[in-house]
């Protein structure tokens, strides 16, 4: 009897521990969906399961060959920082955003002619973090983990200097150093709540027009 009951202490406390651990590994602080060590950004995992915001892309065609930017750019957002700027509609600090860098591919598929993704080119990221980055504006900075032939990706990134990439964003971002007239889901969802999320049921019921009948 007394092995039976120090088994079933020990199996309570094993359950009551793994529940713990469930309970507690969530994210607790706001950097938790990026690592920044010496003052670079250790290549964050996962994003693709984050969420996705959108794909600009600026081909060669229609800039005289000379696009600055020609690449597909797939951007996520970590959830977080989702849920945050679709309910209060602000970038949290600890926002970081993932952009996949994606190359023009073909130009005509069964749907017609147009512009379609290749091959990947490059990641890069942008981390809003008063932290990490109390001097730079809006407490944004930007990071590149591509190498110079577009082959291979870095483990770690070093922060772009701000005044390379935050004077464009300062002048031109809709949003706090954001270009989010180019996301619709950013743009549509800003502190839309669940319909940011693609809407609910209410939200349906409501917009549905009853069709007249006829005579």
């Amino acid at each position: 009897m007394k092995l039976n009951l120090t088994n079933s202490v020990l199996s309570s406390a094993m359950i009551a521990g793994a529940f713990a651990a469930v309970t507690f590994a969530g994210p607790l602080l706001a950097d938790d969906y990026f690592t920044i060590k010496d003052k670079e950004l250790e290549r964050p995992t996962g994003y693709r399961e984050w969420v996705y915001v959108g794909t600009p892309v600026t081909p060669n065609d229609l800039n005289n060959g000379k696009a600055a930017f020609p690449e597909h750019h797939n951007v996520y957002i970590d959830p977080k920082s989702w849920a945050h700027w679709k309910k209060n509609g602000e970038f949290r600090d600890g926002t970081i955003l993932m952009k996949e860098l994606v190359s023009v591919g073909s130009k005509s598929g069964v749907s017609g002619k147009g512009y379609f993704q290749g091959e990947f080119l490059g990641l890069e990221a942008t981390i809003k973090s008063k932290k990490h980055f109390p001097d730079d504006p809006g407490n944004w900075a930007y990071y590149s983990f591509s190498s110079k032939d577009h082959k291979t990706l870095s483990a770690t990134a070093k922060p772009f200097a701000a005044a390379s990439c935050n004077s464009c964003h300062a002048t031109a971002a809709a949003d706090d150093f954001v270009f989010t007239q180019y996301y619709p889901v950013l743009s549509a969802g800003k502190g839309a709540g669940m319909k940011a999320s693609g809407g609910h049921d209410s939200d349906l019921r409501n917009s549905y027009v009853e069709p007249q009948k006829s005579n």
